[in-house]
């Protein structure tokens, strides 16, 4: 007669490991900083200004 194997209690997987951690912060940090150069600089006052006539247009004050 053979003896079936015990199954394995399930993985809890919720939340993420230290690695995936260290990766996402890693990312998040790298994000911001480039996000942090493009708009100050002479790129982010130009898309800002363009952003801002552009709404004003929208709403037919400018």
């Amino acid at each position: 007669m053979r003896h079936l194997p015990t199954p394995r209690p399930a993985r809890d997987e919720r939340g993420i490991t230290t690695a995936e951690y260290a990766v996402g912060t890693a990312a998040g940090a790298g994000l911001a900083g480039l996000l942090y150069k493009l708009l100050t600089g002479g790129f982010g006052d130009r898309l800002l200004k363009t952003l801002f006539d552009h709404v004003l247009g929208l709403l037919g004050i400018g």
